[in-house]
């Protein structure tokens, strides 16, 4: 089958997810209004990254579905499985800025999102190794090193956030700046992988 409405399904649970992110943030109800706001910055934080972590998610996954033109059941069940965890994230991200708002265990909470975010990324990797071992699934325009480099790139992001998820336990802190500096590169345009559309 082609991957038309496995694209449009999943691109529904990704903007519900991004949107329930900002319903997280409450409105403040006590004291002055302009003093409530700002103590509001671990939910602005928590929002923020898990907005950029779901849009970078969003867009590796749009272009793996420029290179990945036919789907099968196996890798149906995939991305339904990782949609599973998409959409468990906002409540990873309201468990991190809780924590941070209240200042107690800052550490399990950061480890929890990381985790969370780990075992997003080896999805990620599940699904494009699938592929990778079933090239009838796949553009007959992408090459074997660009199969091998595409791998080795998202290969990065489960390992990267098993290290921010054990940093977390020395440094919550650490573990944010993790986060951050694997969305910079996973947003990071590289023209060399980018495919050319093909009718699928």
């Amino acid at each position: 089958m082609d991957t038309a409405r496995l694209e449009a399904f999943s691109d529904g649970v990704f903007a519900v997810a991004i949107t329930l992110l900002v319903l997280e943030i409450k409105v403040p109800h006590s004291g002055a209004l302009g003093a409530g706001l700002l103590l509001l910055w671990p939910s602005y934080l928590a929002y923020a990254i898990s907005f950029v972590v779901i849009g970078a998610i969003w867009i590796n996954h749009h272009v793996m579905f420029e290179w990945i033109v036919k789907a099968d059941l196996e890798l149906l069940l995939l991305n339904t499985l990782l949609l599973l965890f998409i959409a468990f994230l906002p409540f990873a991200t309201a468990v991190l800025a809780e924590a941070f708002h209240q200042r107690v265990d800052q550490d399990i909470a950061a480890a929890f999102y990381g985790s969370t975010l780990a075992v997003i990324g080896l999805f990620v990797n599940f699904m494009w190794r699938y592929c990778s071992r079933n090239p009838e699934l796949l553009s007959h325009t992408i090459t074997p090193e660009q199969v091998k480099a595409i791998g080795k790139r998202y290969a990065l992001g489960p390992m990267g956030y098993a290290v921010a998820t054990l940093s977390a336990f020395f440094s919550p802190w650490v573990s944010i700046l993790i986060f951050i500096g694997l969305n910079v590169f996973f947003l990071w345009p590289r023209r060399k992988l980018e495919p050319t559309p093909v009718p699928k």
